[in-house]
């Protein structure tokens, strides 16, 4: 009789030993291997009121758990909604993603529910797919404009005809300006610092023609006054190199940020899992690695921190909205 190990990456890693014998169904080299999945959860958003929204983009809704861990549909249709935040005056902002002939655009949801277009276009191009979201301490709202999946449709090119996946900034109902071309290769999530000084962005390349040895990297930028990057200050913090890039991200009040990437099983051919496992990679503002929180599902995808004491993280992965606690409290609430 022999022995393996498995390591079930649970929120604290445990030791799981299973004998083998020659009677055994299971094959001595036998590896589990992801056949398919039936949801992707996505946009996690805390509102002070207790409620956590998520989007549920696979059936185009957008639910709410309440302060006693029920689970609702909070709206059905949601324009495939990906990334969610709440502005300053507590009005949900929606990254509505969609698909090829959908409108694509960030929409807000007023205070009597009915639901303002932010931005749908740029100078009468459609967007790609708005991802992710941010807000800076003057109200002004980041997203990101990659595309994943079919690409034949995108709008947004630049002089030379070559396709723009962006960062743009919406100073107010129907004035969007873009503040990232092609600085990064494919943004996804993105934060704003408190101070407002930095603007980080994931670079997730992991589909189409550059999937393979695509940037899965996490870049910083100084943010100017005026709501522009500097381009060249742009900073590498942290790496994936061939695994499961960046996704979505939170921030504590001390600067660190709390990124979802990786897999625990490979996605060939991009994405492999030689270091980096599904998890939230909790870096410093200046890219070191201070921590690692394993997540028991592939496709973990965003984080926010919520709850009263601001110490509880909640996290997107698979089909499922997980949350651990944390010892510092997050920026929570608000977009604060």
């Amino acid at each position: 009789m022999k022995s393996i190990q498995l390591y079930a990456t649970l929120l604290l890693c445990t030791t799981v030993t299973i004998s083998l014998s020659a009677t055994d169904p299971i094959a001595p080299d036998a590896r589990l291997k992801v056949e398919g999945r039936v949801a992707f959860t996505e946009g996690p958003a805390w509102h002070p009121s207790g409620n956590v929204y998520f989007s549920d983009i696979v059936n185009n809704r957008i639910m709410r758990r309440d302060a006693n861990g029920v689970i609702h549909v909070f709206r059905t249709p949601s324009g495939r909604t990906n990334g969610i935040l709440f502005d300053h005056q507590g009005r949900m902002l929606c990254c509505e993603g969609g698909g090829i002939d959908s409108n694509r655009r960030v929409t807000r949801t007023e205070a009597n529910g009915t639901i303002t277009v932010l931005a749908d276009n740029l100078n009468g191009k459609k967007f790609n797919s708005p991802n992710d979201l941010a807000i800076d301490a003057k109200g002004r709202i980041y997203f990101s404009d990659p595309r994943y999946g079919d690409r034949s449709d995108m709008q947004q090119l630049d002089a030379d005809g070559k396709v723009i996946e962006g960062v743009y900034r919406i100073d107010d109902v129907g004035k969007a300006s873009r503040v990232i071309s092609h600085e990064v290769a494919r943004p996804n999530g993105i934060y704003v610092s408190a101070d407002d000084n930095y603007l980080f962005v994931a670079d997730n390349v992991n589909d189409g023609p550059k999937g393979v040895g695509g940037n899965r990297k996490l870049w910083r930028f100084d943010l100017n006054a005026d709501g522009t990057i500097e381009a060249d200050s742009r900073k590498l913090l942290f790496d994936w190199e061939t695994d499961r890039g960046p996704d979505g991200m939170a921030m504590d009040v001390e600067g660190r940020l709390y990124v979802a990437a990786g897999f625990n099983f490979p996605n060939p051919p991009a994405e492999s899992v030689r270091k980096y496992k599904a998890g939230i990679y909790v870096i410093s503002p200046e890219g070191g690695l201070l921590h690692f929180i394993p997540v028991p599902a592939d496709m973990i995808t965003n984080c926010t921190f919520g709850d009263e004491d601001g110490k509880t993280l909640y996290i997107t992965a698979g089909h499922k909205l997980w949350s651990i606690r944390t010892a510092t409290r997050g920026r929570t609430g608000f977009g604060k």
